[in-house]
């Protein structure tokens, strides 16, 4: 399966943070944000990455991690997104990318502590997306459920949530998900919304959900951002990332140190 980061947008919620830096570029404690969703990817097996970027923070990307990962079996390219245009887009961005073969979304400021090794490697076909039961489902994509687990209903951000269960940003879907995206009409927002995407798969009777364990954050705003970083810290995060991932990672402040030197 290939990987898709979309780590776009303007991040407007973060300003002035966001006025000099990508918000995925921020820091969440010792390393940038966008290290968080690669290593969940890379976590889960994924070893094809797509990031999707900003134009004017496409350099800034290729600095970070534009070789990182070269001797370690990982490719990692960048395409850019000239305007935000809906979650569902990332699909249609990647469609090159994908050529027809499943692909995992992950939001560039969404954070897990769950593996999504399993959920990976088990899937076949459909759609597969996760649930989180949150204190403030109404800031998300909401997931009802019947007793049996089965799905009843997604709903963006309602009013009135039918349950506590969010739906965070990360999303698998199978090799017909750029079709299913154009065939879309944009919202009021004028956006192609993810979760229209989701439908079309639950009407299909192919949407399936699991429900994840573990620490989530949806660090787009002040707050949540903080509470990242202190999460991070307490719970020694950094131990728990991928051995490949954090090698990557050692080995890229070692050289920038000795370039450093070198000035």
């Amino acid at each position: 399966m290939k990987g898709i980061i979309l780590a776009g947008g303007t991040g407007t919620r973060l300003l002035p943070l966001t006025a000099t830096t990508s918000k995925q570029l921020l820091p969440v404690y010792d390393r940038q944000m966008i290290f968080y969703p690669l290593n969940s990817l890379i976590g889960a097996g994924i070893r094809e990455i797509l990031i999707i970027v900003s134009p004017q923070y496409a350099g800034s990307y290729l600095n970070l991690i534009g070789s990182i990962f070269e001797k370690r079996g990982v490719s990692v390219s960048f395409v850019v997104q000239k305007e935000p245009r809906g979650l569902a887009e990332a699909f249609i961005l990647g469609e090159e990318f994908l050529d027809g073969e499943p692909g995992a979304l992950i939001l560039g400021d969404n954070i897990f502590e769950a593996s999504f090794r399993e959920a990976v490697e088990s899937f076949t076909t459909g759609g597969r997306i996760f649930a989180k039961s949150v204190p403030d489902p109404e800031r998300f994509g909401v997931v009802e459920f019947d007793e049996s687990g089965k799905v009843l209903s997604i709903e963006e951000k309602p009013k009135v949530p039918k349950s506590s269960y969010a739906v965070p940003g990360m999303y698998i879907f199978d090799g017909r998900a750029a079709s299913f995206a154009r065939a879309q009409k944009p919202s009021h927002r004028g956006e192609l919304e993810i979760v229209d995407l989701q439908k079309a798969y639950l009407d299909l009777g192919e949407l399936d959900v699991r429900v994840l364990e573990g620490a989530y954050f949806d660090a787009g705003t002040h707050d949540a951002l903080l509470e990242a970083s202190n999460y991070v810290k307490e719970h020694d995060w950094k131990s728990k990332f991928d051995p490949l991932m954090e090698s990557a990672i050692t080995e890229f402040n070692v050289e920038f140190k000795r370039l450093v030197s070198l000035k």
